[in-house]
């Protein structure tokens, strides 16, 4: 009975296992071979039909950014870069009272570098972050009567007021008395600490903190207290316009600091009486914040070399070297999938794809980078980052890549994946993941935009910037963080003579019969 009973089971398990079987015929595992047994799907080397060249920009929309730089950095592939800023200074608050007979000790600004702070017994150390450059520089801060429009009269008004990176000549005609120099001027790791009144010590981390001229502030601040000059912040912004750094240096090399301007601020340091009779004086600090507009202008000292090898790019077959720099510097762009012979608004290559069905695992851009052309080592950049250059946004990858809530240099690492480093700490590549958009485009028929390539500074910043003068293909705006970046490199495009190292897309996919 109860073998009898167990028949029917037996028959049933072994329909299951057949029915399986024929399941598993209907997926095939085409190319398996070539990825080895551990990916049991199919792969595509897709590299023969993109298309990637590079194009200098032009200049860069540089207000509104996220973090401004500073100074003078000679890359060992792209030159020498000068990197000057004005500054729309604002009030700590509006129409301030100094007291009587108020007089300025001193003036000082202060502009801190990124750190990371460690304490240990009451002792705080500082690590410097986003300091580029060996060399000492000279410094001039001068007043600017140049007015910064928060609106674009040529708009009605209607829209913000850009200013880009090469309108230093511009902001240089408007310049007043000068306020300060430096000279061989490097940053260092070193904080402030001073007194701050009775008993009282102010700390502040590293930064460019220089002494200012305090007759200058004595007559354009504490002597007008209670003028119409500083009843608001659009009066005040009208009567001091702003402040101007100016950096040089004597040789071909520099250093540059990246900086947050929201942190940034002019103290003045005074001294007063609570009134007419009393004896004693007081202590007072009053700050100017840069709340208002900043700008940075760039002078870049571009090799001739480069310059020729962005002069005529070839848009139709592509180019074996893609050059990327940051700043108003150059985007490579990367077409996929080839070109559309039958004009019908797809490309011929992606038609196949689609008419495929595939079910698309992972799909990955091989950027390698050319070390015979570049110095190597700490000058590479960590990150570069891909987006869609028709809508001035990130691809679909960049929504779904769960490492987006880690710090700057860990965040959206399976999407621009960090620079693989070698043995000798010189870059080998750069893998950027766009599985989503690889399958958006062929299973749920998205427009098949060009890609732009630039550096990053950091990857988490979803600004962008707009250039000057367009370009194409529909080259608009390009991603904040790659204008406040200071670094390039070179990598191989498509059509590299080494064919190991030619730029690649890599399609892991699952095709069913």
């Amino acid at each position: 009975m109860k073998i009898k009973n167990l028949l029917p089971i037996a028959g049933t398990i072994l329909f299951i296992i057949i029915a399986f079987s024929s399941c598993q015929d209907d997926i095939s595992a085409i190319g398996s071979e070539i990825i080895g047994d551990e990916i049991p799907n199919g792969i595509l080397d897709d590299s023969q039909t993109i298309v990637s060249y590079s194009k200098k920009m032009g200049p860069v929309q540089s207000n509104r950014l996220p973090s401004y730089q500073f100074g003078v950095y000679n890359d060992p592939v792209y030159g020498k870069s000068t990197v000057n800023l004005l500054s729309q200074l604002t009030l700590e608050k509006n129409d301030p009272k100094f007291g009587d007979s108020a007089t300025v000790d001193s003036v000082f600004v202060y502009l801190p570098y990124f750190n990371e702070a460690t304490t240990v017994d009451s002792t705080t150390t500082y690590e410097l972050d986003s300091i580029y450059g060996a060399s000492p520089i000279n410094v001039s801060i001068l007043a600017s009567n140049y007015f910064l429009r928060q609106y674009d009269p040529n708009t009605g008004f209607q829209e913000f007021q850009n200013y880009y990176t090469d309108e230093g000549g511009t902001f240089e005609q408007h310049l007043g008395e000068e306020l300060a120099t430096v000279e061989n001027y490097f940053p260092n790791e070193s904080g402030f600490v001073f007194n701050a009144g009775e008993d009282e010590e102010e700390k502040l981390p590293p930064g460019f903190r220089v002494k200012l001229d305090s007759t200058f502030f004595q007559d354009k601040i504490i002597a007008m207290e209670g003028k119409e000059e500083l009843r608001n912040s659009n009066n005040f912004k009208d009567y001091m316009r702003g402040i101007y750094f100016q950096v040089s240096s004597p040789t071909n090399d520099g250093s540059l600091f990246i900086f947050d301007a929201s942190e940034a601020y002019i103290s003045i340091y005074y001294n007063y009486k609570e009134s007419p009779e009393a004896e004693e004086r007081e202590n007072g600090v009053f700050k100017l914040n840069f709340g208002g507009i900043n700008v940075n202008t760039f002078t870049n000292d571009l090799p001739q070399n480069v310059e020729t090898a962005l002069e005529n790019p070839n848009t139709s077959t592509g180019e074996e070297n893609l050059y990327v720099r940051g700043g108003d510097g150059i985007i490579s762009v990367v077409e996929l999938f080839g070109r559309d012979l039958d004009n019908n608004g797809v490309a011929d290559d992606l038609e196949t794809l689609r008419d495929k069905e595939w079910i698309i695992n992972e799909a990955n851009l091989f950027f390698y980078v050319n070390q015979d052309m570049i110095a190597g080592g700490d000058t590479e950049p960590e990150r570069i980052i891909i987006y869609d250059l028709k809508n001035s946004n990130v691809l679909a990858d960049y929504n779904t890549d769960i490492t987006n809530g880690l710090p700057p240099l860990e965040a959206f690492v399976n999407h621009y994946g960090r620079l693989e480093r070698g043995s000798d700490n010189k870059g080998k590549f750069y893998k950027m993941e766009i599985t989503d958009h690889i399958s958006n485009l062929i299973n749920k028929d998205s427009t098949n935009v060009p890609l732009g390539v630039v550096v990053s500074q950091n990857v988490s910043i979803r600004t962008t910037q707009k250039l000057e003068n367009p370009l194409e293909p529909s080259i608009e705006e390009i991603p904040a963080s790659s204008v406040i970046s200071p670094e390039g490199t070179i990598l191989y495009g498509n059509n590299a003579t080494d064919p190991d190292k030619r730029l690649k897309l890599q399609i892991y996919y699952t095709e069913p019969n």
